[in-house]
């Protein structure tokens, strides 16, 4: 039986959480033009791709292949340096991690930090020194915890998602005051809309997105699969 191809994709805390709950199945990633059909050597430039291309060009991969999670993270380890602000030695990580979804790491006092760190720094129980913060960027494989199995991609315009689609995308229910009906915002954003396309759109937005160029964008249609 052929390995399962694997790629990596990042995602922000918020939506981590949002699939670990079960509320994302869907991610929309901006289509990079020019888009080179690697098959027929030829340019896409912004036409129609239908979906026998969008299987075999997703840069995310295809139906079936799977998707490892990349995400914020802290490492405990020690610099190699004197000092934990000092980051021009090397760094010796371990494979102890805490995920920022989950929010900051133990502050454990060690030998070299009996009463522990301040200011947003944490140490770390020996044989380890500090926790280190990590961006997602720089998540290797063996620390990723979640991993997703590709259901559908396909190509569409950004401004062409449903409501169910958007609702799939992460934005969460506000559940306070149930009696005013439904209403949709995304974590971080205090805005709230009755139409959870408006919560998606502010979601693109908060990414560096441009929602009023609705650009043409990959659907990744996904579910979580036991790493």
């Amino acid at each position: 039986m052929p390995e399962i191809k694997e790629r990596p994709i990042l995602f922000s805390a918020p939506m981590v959480r949002a699939i670990l709950e079960g509320r994302k199945t869907v991610t929309r990633r901006a289509v990079k033009f020019p888009l080179i059909d690697r098959d027929f050597g030829c340019e896409l430039a912004g036409n129609e791709i239908g979906q026998s291309e969008a299987h075999r060009l997703c840069p995310y991969g295809q139906p079936e292949q799977r998707l490892w999670v990349r995400e914020s993270w802290w490492q405990a380890g020690d610099w190699q340096a004197t000092y934990p602000e000092d980051d021009t030695g090397a760094w010796f990580g371990s494979k102890r991690v805490v995920y920022s979804a989950d929010g900051t790491p133990p502050n454990e006092p060690n030998t070299s930090y009996p009463n522990g760190l301040r200011n947003g720094a944490y140490s770390a129980a020996a044989p380890n020194k500090i926790w280190r913060h990590r961006p997602s960027i720089h998540m290797n494989r063996w620390a990723s915890r979640i991993l997703l199995e590709i259901n559908d991609v396909r190509v569409e315009r950004l401004q062409d998602i449903t409501e169910a689609q958007a609702k799939a995308e992460g934005v969460r229910l506000y559940t306070d005051h149930a009696e005013l009906g439904d209403w949709w915002h995304v974590e971080g954003i205090e805005t709230y809309s009755a139409d959870p396309r408006k919560s998606f759109e502010l979601l693109w937005s908060s990414v560096g997105g441009d929602w009023q160029a609705n650009p043409w964008v990959w659907v990744v249609e996904f579910k979580r699969v036991t790493p």
